[in-house]
């Protein structure tokens, strides 16, 4: 399984990408915007950093926009500046328009705040290149979410869809293992749940209990 980090901050990507070998960059508004960096200056950063390795970094377009033909404006904009630009739509009817249209010209397209199956079957018949369907938001309100990240998998292995499936708004280390036994194909999260997972207070303690090998 692919893990994505979910960031706009370049020191902390490279941080995750050098000693944890991430595979891509999830990003949006909300995280370009903490960063303290203008939306264009931060981007035009990932496009600069990142320009000699394969690596997808997803960059959302305005998610205010309404219809198809101002989303496929902006993209179409982003998508210029960087090969590793894969760009984030919302799942709204008008975002699934503006998806086919840029997979049409070759555009690779994250679609994002996908919380059903029906929505997910959407995005693989035209062929976005990454689903995101939203587990934490649900989860908190007691929705068994990984039973919808298995019929997207079933779904898609039955029509021979290539979209990959990125379990999005992952908040827990378990919630990131519940990922992996169920087969998707990419998890991404911030870095604290990242460095959450590698840890447990068992493994200090052990630790502790070895003596040293010198002295």
């Amino acid at each position: 399984m692919k893990y994505f980090l979910d960031s706009a901050k370049i020191d902390d990507i490279k941080y995750a990408l050098n000693n944890w070998k991430i595979d891509g960059v999830t990003s949006n508004p909300k995280h370009i915007k903490n960063s303290g960096k203008p939306f264009f200056t931060v981007i035009k950063e990932f496009a600069e950093d990142f320009k000699n390795i394969e690596f997808p970094i997803s960059v959302e377009i305005d998610p205010h926009l309404e219809e198809a033909e101002d989303m496929i404006k902006m993209a179409t904009e982003i998508a210029r500046l960087s090969k590793n630009f894969v760009i984030k739509i919302p799942c709204t009817e008008q975002g699934l328009i503006a998806t086919k249209s840029l997979v049409e010209e070759g555009i690779n397209v994250n679609v994002t705040l996908v919380f059903t199956a029906s929505q997910a079957l959407q995005v693989g018949r035209i062929g976005a290149k990454y689903c995101s369907p939203f587990i934490g938001w649900q989860e908190s309100s007691g929705v068994n979410c990984f039973s919808l990240i298995g019929d997207i998998k079933i779904i898609y292995h039955n029509y021979n869809y290539d979209t990959e499936i990125i379990v999005a708004a992952v908040r827990t280390g378990k919630q990131i293992v519940d990922a992996a036994v169920i087969g998707a194909d990419i998890v991404t999260a911030g870095i604290q749940v990242y460095r959450d997972s590698f840890y447990h207070p068992f493994t200090d303690r052990g630790i502790k209990n070895i003596p040293r090998c010198l002295g």
